[in-house]
Protein backbone atom coordinates (compact mmCIF):
# COMPACT_ATOMS: atom_id res chain seq x y z
CA UNK A 1 0.00 0.00 0.00
CA UNK A 2 1.76 3.25 -1.25
CA UNK A 3 1.48 6.66 0.74
CA UNK A 4 -1.36 9.04 -0.43
CA UNK A 5 -0.92 12.63 -1.33
CA UNK A 6 -0.74 15.07 1.61
CA UNK A 7 -2.71 18.27 1.60
CA UNK A 8 -1.83 21.55 2.76
CA UNK A 9 -2.02 22.80 6.19
CA UNK A 10 -4.49 25.65 7.06
CA UNK A 11 -3.68 28.89 7.95
CA UNK A 12 -5.81 32.09 9.89
CA UNK A 13 -8.12 33.28 7.57
CA UNK A 14 -8.62 29.63 5.59
CA UNK A 15 -12.11 29.18 4.11
CA UNK A 16 -13.81 25.65 5.23
CA UNK A 17 -17.12 24.31 3.87
CA UNK A 18 -19.50 22.15 6.30
CA UNK A 19 -21.43 19.47 4.04
CA UNK A 20 -23.97 16.85 5.03
CA UNK A 21 -22.91 13.77 3.11
CA UNK A 22 -25.20 11.38 5.10
CA UNK A 23 -27.95 11.98 8.09
CA UNK A 24 -29.56 15.47 9.00
CA UNK A 25 -28.11 17.79 11.12
CA UNK A 26 -29.34 19.25 13.98
CA UNK A 27 -29.26 23.35 13.52
CA UNK A 28 -28.37 24.41 17.14
CA UNK A 29 -25.33 21.95 17.01
CA UNK A 30 -24.33 23.22 13.58
CA UNK A 31 -24.32 26.88 14.73
CA UNK A 32 -22.26 26.14 17.31
CA UNK A 33 -19.95 23.99 15.47
CA UNK A 34 -19.32 26.71 13.26
CA UNK A 35 -18.89 29.21 15.88
CA UNK A 36 -15.99 26.91 17.20
CA UNK A 37 -14.08 26.84 13.47
CA UNK A 38 -14.86 30.73 13.37
CA UNK A 39 -13.07 30.94 17.11
CA UNK A 40 -10.35 29.32 15.56
CA UNK A 41 -9.48 32.11 12.25
CA UNK A 42 -11.03 30.18 9.95
CA UNK A 43 -13.84 31.10 7.72
CA UNK A 44 -16.64 28.53 7.64
CA UNK A 45 -19.25 28.36 4.86
CA UNK A 46 -22.40 26.03 5.20
CA UNK A 47 -23.02 24.27 2.10
CA UNK A 48 -26.69 25.30 1.01
CA UNK A 49 -28.70 21.74 1.80
CA UNK A 50 -27.02 21.33 5.25
CA UNK A 51 -30.20 21.89 7.11
CA UNK A 52 -32.08 19.86 4.35
CA UNK A 53 -34.44 16.62 5.47
CA UNK A 54 -34.99 14.21 2.74
CA UNK A 55 -38.95 14.66 1.77
CA UNK A 56 -39.71 10.28 2.32
CA UNK A 57 -36.47 9.16 4.90
CA UNK A 58 -36.06 11.22 7.73
CA UNK A 59 -32.55 9.61 8.28
CA UNK A 60 -31.05 11.56 5.45
CA UNK A 61 -29.63 14.81 5.11
CA UNK A 62 -31.80 16.05 2.03
CA UNK A 63 -32.11 13.46 -1.27
CA UNK A 64 -29.16 11.68 -2.79
CA UNK A 65 -28.16 14.66 -5.74
CA UNK A 66 -28.51 17.61 -3.45
CA UNK A 67 -25.80 15.60 -1.17
CA UNK A 68 -23.62 14.93 -3.64
CA UNK A 69 -23.80 18.43 -5.30
CA UNK A 70 -23.23 20.40 -1.85
CA UNK A 71 -19.79 18.32 -1.72
CA UNK A 72 -18.90 18.39 -4.85
CA UNK A 73 -19.38 22.74 -4.95
CA UNK A 74 -17.67 22.79 -2.06
CA UNK A 75 -14.33 20.49 -3.62
CA UNK A 76 -14.63 22.03 -6.61
CA UNK A 77 -14.43 25.90 -5.38
CA UNK A 78 -11.17 27.03 -5.68
CA UNK A 79 -11.59 29.23 -2.52
CA UNK A 80 -12.54 26.46 -0.40
CA UNK A 81 -9.32 24.96 1.66
CA UNK A 82 -10.96 22.44 3.37
CA UNK A 83 -14.14 20.34 3.57
CA UNK A 84 -15.64 19.57 7.08
CA UNK A 85 -18.49 17.11 7.33
CA UNK A 86 -21.08 17.92 9.60
CA UNK A 87 -21.80 14.16 11.00
CA UNK A 88 -22.55 10.99 10.23
CA UNK A 89 -25.35 8.49 10.49
CA UNK A 90 -26.49 7.10 7.19
CA UNK A 91 -26.64 8.11 3.65
CA UNK A 92 -22.36 8.31 2.31
CA UNK A 93 -22.95 5.58 0.28
CA UNK A 94 -25.57 6.43 -1.40
CA UNK A 95 -24.39 9.78 -2.62
CA UNK A 96 -20.80 8.78 -3.28
CA UNK A 97 -21.24 7.18 -7.09
CA UNK A 98 -23.21 10.88 -7.82
CA UNK A 99 -19.67 12.11 -7.42
CA UNK A 100 -17.67 13.65 -10.57
CA UNK A 101 -14.23 12.24 -9.26
CA UNK A 102 -12.57 13.61 -12.70
CA UNK A 103 -13.75 17.10 -11.71
CA UNK A 104 -12.72 16.20 -7.80
CA UNK A 105 -9.28 14.95 -8.56
CA UNK A 106 -8.69 18.27 -11.22
CA UNK A 107 -9.83 20.22 -7.70
CA UNK A 108 -6.98 19.36 -6.63
CA UNK A 109 -5.94 18.37 -2.87
CA UNK A 110 -7.14 19.85 0.06
CA UNK A 111 -8.37 19.03 3.81
CA UNK A 112 -11.19 16.43 3.98
CA UNK A 113 -12.64 15.42 7.49
CA UNK A 114 -15.26 12.96 9.00
CA UNK A 115 -15.72 9.57 10.64
CA UNK A 116 -18.69 7.33 11.41
CA UNK A 117 -20.93 7.05 7.86
CA UNK A 118 -18.04 8.88 6.50
CA UNK A 119 -16.11 6.55 6.37
CA UNK A 120 -17.29 5.26 2.82
CA UNK A 121 -15.88 8.57 1.83
CA UNK A 122 -12.68 8.11 3.10
CA UNK A 123 -12.35 4.54 1.15
CA UNK A 124 -13.49 6.82 -1.82
CA UNK A 125 -11.03 9.88 -1.74
CA UNK A 126 -7.97 7.11 -1.11
CA UNK A 127 -9.03 5.01 -3.97
CA UNK A 128 -9.96 8.15 -6.45
CA UNK A 129 -7.73 10.96 -5.86
CA UNK A 130 -5.08 9.27 -3.85
CA UNK A 131 -5.53 11.70 -1.07
CA UNK A 132 -4.83 12.12 2.91
CA UNK A 133 -8.20 12.10 4.42
CA UNK A 134 -8.52 12.94 7.72
CA UNK A 135 -10.32 10.21 10.28
CA UNK A 136 -11.69 12.88 12.97
CA UNK A 137 -14.72 14.70 14.70
CA UNK A 138 -17.16 16.66 12.72
CA UNK A 139 -18.78 20.24 12.93
CA UNK A 140 -22.09 19.44 14.57
CA UNK A 141 -20.95 16.35 16.43
CA UNK A 142 -21.76 16.17 19.74
CA UNK A 143 -17.65 15.20 20.78
CA UNK A 144 -16.47 18.10 18.78
CA UNK A 145 -18.89 20.13 20.20
CA UNK A 146 -18.87 18.61 24.11
CA UNK A 147 -14.94 17.67 24.54
CA UNK A 148 -12.07 20.13 23.99
CA UNK A 149 -9.68 17.09 23.70
CA UNK A 150 -11.46 16.47 20.55
CA UNK A 151 -11.33 19.89 19.30
CA UNK A 152 -8.17 20.64 20.02
CA UNK A 153 -6.39 17.81 18.68
CA UNK A 154 -8.50 18.31 15.40
CA UNK A 155 -7.35 22.08 15.46
CA UNK A 156 -3.34 20.80 16.40
CA UNK A 157 -3.60 18.54 13.23
CA UNK A 158 -4.94 21.02 10.75
CA UNK A 159 -2.87 24.20 11.79
CA UNK A 160 0.12 22.54 13.54
CA UNK A 161 0.16 18.95 12.21
CA UNK A 162 4.12 18.50 13.45
CA UNK A 163 3.23 18.66 17.08
CA UNK A 164 0.67 16.01 16.82
CA UNK A 165 2.80 13.41 14.65
CA UNK A 166 3.04 11.00 17.51
CA UNK A 167 -0.19 9.63 19.09
CA UNK A 168 -0.35 7.73 22.12
CA UNK A 169 -3.03 6.28 24.66
CA UNK A 170 -2.67 4.35 27.65
CA UNK A 171 -4.60 1.02 26.51
CA UNK A 172 -2.64 -2.09 26.00
CA UNK A 173 -1.89 -4.43 23.26
CA UNK A 174 -3.99 -7.16 22.52
CA UNK A 175 -1.48 -9.20 20.20
CA UNK A 176 2.31 -7.65 21.27
CA UNK A 177 4.88 -6.12 18.72
CA UNK A 178 5.46 -3.38 16.27
CA UNK A 179 4.45 -2.79 12.52
CA UNK A 180 5.35 -0.12 9.68
CA UNK A 181 2.77 0.83 7.42
CA UNK A 182 -0.06 2.83 5.61
CA UNK A 183 -2.78 3.94 8.26
CA UNK A 184 -6.47 3.23 6.79
CA UNK A 185 -9.56 2.42 8.24
CA UNK A 186 -12.85 3.48 10.20
CA UNK A 187 -16.06 1.94 11.07
CA UNK A 188 -15.97 -1.44 10.74
CA UNK A 189 -19.70 -2.01 9.28
CA UNK A 190 -19.11 0.65 6.98
CA UNK A 191 -15.52 -1.45 5.70
CA UNK A 192 -17.73 -4.30 5.40
CA UNK A 193 -20.29 -2.93 3.56
CA UNK A 194 -18.14 -1.31 1.10
CA UNK A 195 -17.00 -4.72 -0.02
CA UNK A 196 -17.36 -4.63 -3.55
CA UNK A 197 -18.16 -1.65 -4.29
CA UNK A 198 -16.34 0.52 -7.07
CA UNK A 199 -15.11 3.19 -5.13
CA UNK A 200 -13.06 0.99 -2.18
CA UNK A 201 -9.79 -0.30 -2.06
CA UNK A 202 -9.38 -3.70 -3.05
CA UNK A 203 -7.61 -4.80 0.24
CA UNK A 204 -5.61 -3.57 3.50
CA UNK A 205 -2.75 -5.34 2.20
CA UNK A 206 0.71 -2.70 3.17
CA UNK A 207 -1.53 -1.25 5.66
CA UNK A 208 -1.93 -0.12 9.80
CA UNK A 209 -5.73 -1.04 9.70
CA UNK A 210 -7.61 1.34 12.15
CA UNK A 211 -11.24 -0.11 13.34
CA UNK A 212 -14.03 1.14 15.34
CA UNK A 213 -17.58 1.35 15.95
CA UNK A 214 -20.91 2.21 17.80
CA UNK A 215 -24.07 0.68 19.46
CA UNK A 216 -23.47 -2.62 17.81
CA UNK A 217 -24.07 -6.15 19.39
CA UNK A 218 -20.69 -8.28 19.86
CA UNK A 219 -22.18 -11.13 17.25
CA UNK A 220 -22.79 -8.18 14.36
CA UNK A 221 -19.19 -7.29 14.39
CA UNK A 222 -17.63 -10.78 14.44
CA UNK A 223 -19.91 -10.97 11.35
CA UNK A 224 -18.55 -8.17 9.96
CA UNK A 225 -14.74 -9.64 10.98
CA UNK A 226 -15.66 -12.33 9.64
CA UNK A 227 -16.77 -11.31 6.02
CA UNK A 228 -13.49 -8.84 5.69
CA UNK A 229 -11.39 -11.85 6.61
CA UNK A 230 -13.20 -14.19 4.28
CA UNK A 231 -13.06 -11.62 1.54
CA UNK A 232 -9.38 -11.84 2.11
CA UNK A 233 -9.56 -8.32 2.45
CA UNK A 234 -7.26 -8.21 5.91
CA UNK A 235 -4.89 -9.96 3.94
CA UNK A 236 -0.99 -8.82 4.11
CA UNK A 237 -2.54 -6.23 7.20
CA UNK A 238 0.66 -5.34 8.70
CA UNK A 239 -1.38 -4.44 12.45
CA UNK A 240 -4.51 -2.89 13.52
CA UNK A 241 -5.49 -0.15 15.66
CA UNK A 242 -9.01 -0.61 17.42
CA UNK A 243 -10.90 2.51 18.71
CA UNK A 244 -13.41 3.12 20.45
CA UNK A 245 -16.16 1.07 20.94
CA UNK A 246 -19.52 3.30 21.96
CA UNK A 247 -22.35 1.59 23.05
CA UNK A 248 -21.06 -1.77 21.94
CA UNK A 249 -22.31 -4.55 24.07
CA UNK A 250 -19.03 -5.28 26.25
CA UNK A 251 -20.14 -8.99 26.77
CA UNK A 252 -17.42 -11.36 24.83
CA UNK A 253 -16.22 -8.69 23.07
CA UNK A 254 -12.64 -7.88 23.30
CA UNK A 255 -12.50 -12.04 23.51
CA UNK A 256 -14.24 -11.77 20.25
CA UNK A 257 -11.60 -9.36 18.72
CA UNK A 258 -8.67 -11.28 19.76
CA UNK A 259 -10.43 -14.43 18.34
CA UNK A 260 -10.87 -12.95 15.01
CA UNK A 261 -8.06 -11.11 14.90
CA UNK A 262 -5.28 -12.68 16.72
CA UNK A 263 -4.65 -15.31 13.85
CA UNK A 264 -3.23 -12.74 11.83
CA UNK A 265 -0.22 -12.70 12.93
CA UNK A 266 0.60 -9.22 13.36
CA UNK A 267 0.58 -6.56 16.25
CA UNK A 268 -2.82 -5.36 17.41
CA UNK A 269 -3.81 -2.36 19.60
CA UNK A 270 -6.61 -1.61 21.83
CA UNK A 271 -8.17 1.25 23.40
CA UNK A 272 -6.13 3.42 21.13
CA UNK A 273 -8.95 6.74 21.23
CA UNK A 274 -10.21 7.43 18.11
CA UNK A 275 -13.58 6.68 16.92
CA UNK A 276 -17.24 8.23 18.86
CA UNK A 277 -16.02 7.57 21.96
CA UNK A 278 -15.50 10.99 24.49
CA UNK A 279 -11.80 13.34 23.84
CA UNK A 280 -11.57 11.26 19.99
CA UNK A 281 -8.11 11.88 18.64
CA UNK A 282 -7.52 12.82 14.86
CA UNK A 283 -6.21 10.02 12.93
CA UNK A 284 -5.16 10.35 9.68
CA UNK A 285 -5.77 8.08 6.51
CA UNK A 286 -2.91 7.28 3.96
CA UNK A 287 0.26 8.12 5.80
CA UNK A 288 3.17 6.18 6.55
CA UNK A 289 3.29 5.15 10.56
CA UNK A 290 4.93 2.85 12.99
CA UNK A 291 2.91 1.38 15.73
CA UNK A 292 4.32 0.26 18.84
CA UNK A 293 1.40 -1.88 20.65
CA UNK A 294 3.50 -2.46 23.85
CA UNK A 295 4.23 1.31 24.22
CA UNK A 296 0.15 2.67 22.98
CA UNK A 297 2.08 4.90 20.02
CA UNK A 298 1.68 5.58 16.72
CA UNK A 299 4.52 7.75 15.33
CA UNK A 300 3.76 9.04 11.31
CA UNK A 301 6.84 9.17 9.24
CA UNK A 302 5.46 13.01 8.36
CA UNK A 303 3.04 15.65 9.45
CA UNK A 304 -0.78 14.82 8.25
CA UNK A 305 -0.58 18.07 6.08
CA UNK A 306 2.41 19.72 4.20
Amino acid sequence: MRELSRPARLAPGARVAVVAPSGPVPGERLRAGVEVLRGWGLDPVVAPHVLDRHPRFGYLAGTDADRAADLQSAWCDPAVDAVLCARGGYGAQRMADLLDWEAMRAAGPKVFVGFSDITALHEAFASRLGLVTLHGPMAAGVDFLGTERAREHLRATLFDPESVRALAWPGRALVPGRARGVTLGGCLTLLSSELGSPLARPSARGGLLCLEDVDEETYRLDRCLTQLLRAGWLDGVRGVLLGSWEGCAEAGLREMLADRLGGLGVPVAEEVGFGHGTGALTVPFGTAAELDADAGTLTLDAPALR
